[in-house]
């Protein structure tokens, strides 16, 4: 055992240009090409009718990456009904992943991180602007562009307290007395949700 691992370790390291045989996503090219196999392909099935527009073609050339940090994180924060931020400039965005706050600064490392119920704080300026997001997830590029795409998502001025200790005090009572596991799953939910809230307005 102890000589195959003394040949294992005498190997020669891979090589530089070998080890990069797979690109970084900072290496790929900032615009999009067409998917040429898709449509060959649906040339030979369906001669007389255009290619469906497949997932590439509706996304946008992606910014290069500077070769110095920029002073301003771009943000495009979206909901499945509405765009909140668009390519909006700002100083510092604080995340609330499920792993812990996330701050994120211009020139951050690539991120993805999953949200959780939580304030998504946006700093520009002295301004601060909070939204409350259920879930989603948040997408941070080497280029100093971050993505945040949540579920659902309100400012938090707009968010009635006494709506919340109300709908708390309902799942608390539903979680007490859900019978089956399904029941108590969604009772769970709505307890860590409407907890998040009140957290959100008191903290």
């Amino acid at each position: 055992m102890f000589r195959r691992a003394t040949g294992l370790l005498a190997r020669p390291l891979l090589s530089s240009t070998r080890a990069r045989d797979r690109p970084f996503s900072t290496d790929l090219q900032a615009a999009p090409t067409a998917d040429e196999n898709f449509v060959e392909a649906w040339k030979k099935v369906a001669p007389n009718s255009e290619p469906p527009k497949t997932p590439l073609s509706f996304m946008q050339p992606r910014p290069p990456t500077p070769s110095s940090i920029p002073s301003k994180l771009t943000v495009n924060f979206v909901l499945p009904y509405a765009s909140e931020l668009s390519t909006k400039e700002v100083d510092m965005v604080i995340i609330p992943a499920t792993t812990g706050q996330l701050g994120v600064l211009p020139g951050h490392v690539a991120t993805i991180a999953e949200l959780k119920p939580g304030v998504l704080s946006v700093h520009e300026g002295n301004e601060v602007a909070k939204y409350f997001v259920s879930s989603g997830f948040a997408f941070i590029h080497a280029n100093s562009y971050a993505d945040v795409i949540a579920i659902e998502a309100v400012p938090i001025d707009r968010i009635d307290p006494s709506l919340v200790q109300k709908g708390l005090a309902e799942f608390t009572q539903k979680l007490s007395s859900a019978s089956t596991d399904l029941e108590k799953a969604e009772a769970q939910i709505g307890v860590d949700v409407h907890s998040a809230l009140n957290s959100s307005l008191t903290g």
